[in-house]
């Protein structure tokens, strides 16, 4: 068997480790960098919102493409380094020619890339694991993930401060190259590919439910309107406890900024591996529910410290951010790949997942920014908290999918340690 140089110097899952650790920075971009780059452009708030916007849309409508391309490919380490050249290609493109059009379709672009990527990974896992190793190995992808946000947001700070915001685009571009270079590491030999979309074992292309079928599965339908829910109710509570703590706190706009990362990016490693081992042990009803019920508590927290002024606040709501998505992040593929095991779609329906999740996501600073401007700053977190409710109502409703034993009977080597 022939055995690539980069093979031999790095072990499978050690490469998928670096791969998970790099691909952290790339796969959003610029990020928050963007708009302030934008606006050293003479950018107004108004377009920074809508080229920004139409990037998500993007990205949204292409997700579940994108899954499903990755069940049907048996070249998920292309689709990798593909991705990440497209988003590097797009940033470039967004540095040289900062007009209008240009950004849109640059951002239009890592909308599409991006949400290539996470499918990729996930299957890359699977396909390398299996089942029986999935649970444990989500926990350690999620906790390099976290781990790589927080060394690039402390890279890009240093860089940014000394060479501006030119070197914060050549950091994407090491990440990228990087990432490329750990996913090109992993011998092709290694993935299982049949595995690696949730086959039940069969010859490619055999057994694999049809669309139609697989998203009228009601345990999926209940886990994507439960994740949906979840980001509804907290992806707009970050930006906004931030904009209230400088309105009414007087506090520092970029050192908030930067501490809430840390923060939260520091508690989502440990929560990670926490639900990873929560997630094998007993399946992922628990870590779901307590995912749910972080949401609520920070929520009355930050409207307290909104209230009061009490900057000191940010620890406590952040490390709840760390909680909620931390445990989420092992929660939506391992509960996604338990539901779906042997259809032969599970890349297919974590798109689907991921897309509620997005729907979730953008509807969450439409709330959060009416109940605001209408009722006040911490109206608007109990408000958001309170979506968590409606979260663990339809959840509960819904029949609690996450146990133990996946919906489907699974063959191949491994399927009785997956359902144990």
């Amino acid at each position: 068997m022939r055995t690539s140089t980069s093979a031999v110097l790095l072990s499978p899952l050690a490469a998928l480790a670096a791969l998970n650790l790099f691909l952290a920075d790339v796969r959003d971009g610029l990020g928050p960098f963007l708009g302030v780059f934008l606006q050293e452009k003479g950018w107004g708030p108004a377009e920074i919102g809508l080229v920004m916007t139409l990037g998500g849309l993007v990205g949204m409508a292409a997700t579940m493409p994108m899954g499903a391309l990755v069940d049907a490919s048996r070249a998920k380490r292309a689709i990798i380094v593909i991705g990440s050249a497209a988003i590097l290609a797009a940033s470039v493109t967004i540095l040289a020619i900062p007009q209008f059009a240009a950004v849109a379709a640059a951002q239009a672009v890592n909308g599409v890339a991006a949400a290539a990527l996470l499918p990729a990974i996930a299957g890359l896992t699977l396909g390398l694991v299996g089942p029986a190793g999935f649970d444990r190995q989500l926990g350690r992808n999620e906790a390099f993930n976290h781990a790589g946000n927080i060394l690039a947001a402390v890279l890009a700070g240093v860089l940014g401060w000394w060479f501006g915001l030119p070197a914060v685009f050549a950091l994407l571009g090491a990440m990228a190259l990087l990432g490329a270079l750990s996913a090109l590491a992993i011998p092709a030999a290694a993935i299982d590919h049949e595995a690696a979309r949730g086959g039940s074992g069969a010859a490619v292309g055999e057994g694999h439910e049809s669309v139609g079928k697989l998203l009228r599965e009601p345990a999926l339908v209940t886990a994507a309107i439960t994740f949906g829910l979840f980001h509804l109710g907290n992806a707009a509570m970050l930006p906004l406890f931030g904009q209230a703590m400088v309105a009414t706190a007087g506090a520092d706009p970029s050192g908030l900024t930067a501490a809430t990362v840390v923060v939260a990016q520091g508690t989502m490693i440990p929560m990670a591996l926490v639900a990873a081992w929560l997630g094998q042990r007993s399946g992922y009803r628990l870590v779901l529910l307590l995912a749910l019920a972080a949401l609520p508590i920070r929520g009355v927290i930050a409207a307290a410290a909104v209230h009061y002024g009490a900057a000191w606040a940010l620890i406590p709501v952040q490390m709840l951010d760390g909680v909620g998505a931390g445990l989420l992040g092992v929660a939506t593929p391992g509960l996604v790949a338990r539901i779906l095991a042997g259809s032969g779609r599970f890349n297919l329906g974590l798109g689907f997942a991921m897309t509620a999740q997005g729907i979730g996501a953008s509807l969450s600073t439409l709330l959060g920014g009416v109940v605001a401007q209408r009722l006040g700053y911490p109206a608007a977190f109990l408000a958001l908290g309170g979506v968590a409710v409606l979260a663990a109502g339809a959840y509960l409703i819904g029949g609690c999918p996450g146990g133990t034993a996946p919906r489907r009977p699974v063959a191949g080597p491994g399927a009785a340690a997956a359902a144990a």
